[in-house]
């Protein structure tokens, strides 16, 4: 009698757990990613990439400038740190993260989203948040010059191989006016 009354109550429990685990397999709502939106200052982190990464773009503009100044005007570098500024100041931030929902909601469940959202409320999560930004400019910073390099050297190969077909071009045509 114990045994089946003890069996009873293990189904029971399990039948919870399987419940439990379907609810957490609902798709999650708008509701559930505009919270995780908030858990994880998604709009405060935007903007303290969209700055790491400014500073970066201006870093960058800054070293064209200087390899082609003889040909820009003076004030090259402020008209383009101003366009930059309104452009990124200017951006439609909450359309675009509004935009997103759909996709977080096709790729995360409900438990999904609580399960990030305990990690991102936790100490680690926390310090992942804040960090990360620095992160990020720091990470763009190491990579620029890596980037700059690879893509003069694509630019160079792309260069090299049109004027090779250039040259073959003209030794297949024939010479104008003689036939």
């Amino acid at each position: 009698m114990k045994r089946i009354f003890l069996a009873a109550i293990l189904c029971f429990y399990l039948s919870l757990a399987a419940r439990a685990q379907q609810a957490d397999d609902t798709p999650a709502s708008r509701a559930d990613i505009q919270t995780y939106f908030e858990t994880v200052h998604s709009r405060d982190m935007m903007n303290k990439m969209v700055d790491a990464m400014a500073k970066s773009l201006q870093q960058f503009e800054h070293d064209q400038y200087l390899k082609s100044k003889d040909k820009l005007p003076a004030d090259y570098e402020q008209r383009m740190t101003e366009q930059m500024n309104d452009m990124l100041k200017n951006m439609p931030f909450d359309e675009m993260m509004q935009a997103t929902i759909p996709a977080y909601q096709k790729h995360f469940t409900k438990g999904d989203v609580n399960a990030v959202l305990a990690f991102y409320s936790s100490p680690t999560g926390q310090k992942l948040l804040r960090e990360m930004p620095a992160i990020m400019g720091e990470s763009m910073n190491a990579m620029m010059p890596i980037m700059t390099r690879y893509m003069d050297e694509v630019r160079n190969k792309l260069q090299q191989e049109t004027d090779e077909m250039i040259q073959q071009s003209e030794k297949k045509a024939p010479p104008a006016g003689g036939n």
